[in-house]
């Protein structure tokens, strides 16, 4: 898993660009963190639900890429419970249905004090082709 997490802290150049870490990573599992900048915040003073969304977004990459075949997102949704206005927000990715060809999770973006932000739900369409780490 460490040449898992290797791989896409690396290669995932977006959420590099915007400040997303990955922290941990297991099958059917990620977590990540991004330390709100002033670059994250949208007219309203709260962070921008773009920013909510793209740190969601790579937990869920990870996390359904994890078992080491191709996964691509084909559907996601995303509800905001609640605004962020700053500190450090949290995405934690679980696996809730695998198959061959399609595998669902559900991501839930906490802030500091662990009170809830978000909640997203992806599925992704699992690929026969293998990603490209010798981790696998």
């Amino acid at each position: 898993m460490e040449k898992l997490k290797q791989f896409f802290s690396s290669q995932d150049l977006f959420a590099k660009h915007v400040g997303i870490e990955l922290l941990e990573v297991g099958p059917g599992y990620a977590k990540t963190h991004m330390k709100i900048e002033p670059h994250h915040f949208n007219g309203a003073k709260t962070v921008h639900g773009g920013a909510i969304f793209t740190l969601a977004d790579f937990a869920f990459a990870v996390a359904s890429n994890s078992h080491g075949n191709l996964a691509m997102g084909i559907n996601t949704s995303v509800s905001f419970v609640k605004a962020a206005t700053g500190g450090t927000l949290y995405a934690e990715a679980k696996e809730q249905a695998l198959n061959p060809k399609l595998a669902s999770y559900s991501v839930l973006i906490t802030d500091e004090a662990n009170e809830t932000v978000a909640i997203f739900q992806g599925m992704v369409y699992r690929k026969k082709q293998q990603l490209i780490c010798d981790d696998f």
